[in-house]
């Protein structure tokens, strides 16, 4: 019986717009934006970033020196923005009757302090927090790991000391799935933008 479920921010609880973050940086002066901005695993100093490995501070004196010129933390952060399409209604409450039904919800993400200062703040359009609607939250550059790491779900698993059988993983990166399924969790791969909120309950029921 399924008792926990983790979900993936961007992608599941969030659709994400890739090309407008391409878009943003680019308008920042990051010449290969295209490249360096992966909507599943970042890599380089983007992916040092969400891993934890530097802080926001020291990302913003990176980006400055890559494109020639000083940006501010907020230019930043409206580049890491591109990526966020409004939370739909749908997924809010459906978050909130999962809740209600039992489940505990934990947020399992490859993010970082540009876009939870946005979702601590005004996840739902109301001046709602992210953390209004998740029993925990397992963020890669607060636990210094990142999906799709065995190690990170291995923490997420013994911090909260739940078994595998009993949880279900929501991800629109397969091999974020595929690395949680090889642990014994159960895994929902919608993709980016999926209404999942009535499918979930097919995987629930298993």
């Amino acid at each position: 019986m399924i008792k926990n479920i983790l979900f993936d921010l961007g992608g599941v609880v969030m659709p994400i717009d890739p090309e407008e973050a391409v878009k943003r940086f680019t308008a920042l002066g990051l010449k290969n934006a295209n490249r360096m901005l992966n909507s599943y695993t970042q890599s380089g100093y983007i992916g040092d970033l969400e891993e934890g490995k530097i802080t926001d501070e020291e990302f913003r004196q990176i980006l400055s020196k890559e494109v020639g010129k000083s940006l501010t933390w907020e230019e930043c952060q409206w580049a890491w923005l591109g990526y966020r399409i409004e939370v739909p209604q749908r997924n809010l409450d459906m978050l909130k009757k999962l809740k209600a039904e039992g489940y505990r919800l934990i947020l399992l993400s490859n993010t970082n302090a540009f876009m939870q200062q946005w979702a601590e703040t005004d996840f739902d359009g109301n001046g709602g927090s992210i953390s209004d609607y998740f029993d925990a939250m397992y963020r890669s550059y607060e636990c210094k790991m990142m999906k799709p790491s065995d190690v990170f779900f291995m923490h997420v698993l013994r911090t909260e000391k739940i078994i595998p059988s009993e949880t279900l993983f929501l991800d629109d990166g397969p091999r974020n799935v595929a690395a949680a399924s090889e642990m014994g969790i159960f895994t929902y791969c919608p993709k980016n933008g999926e209404d999942w909120t009535e499918k979930i309950y097919d995987y629930l029921k298993e």
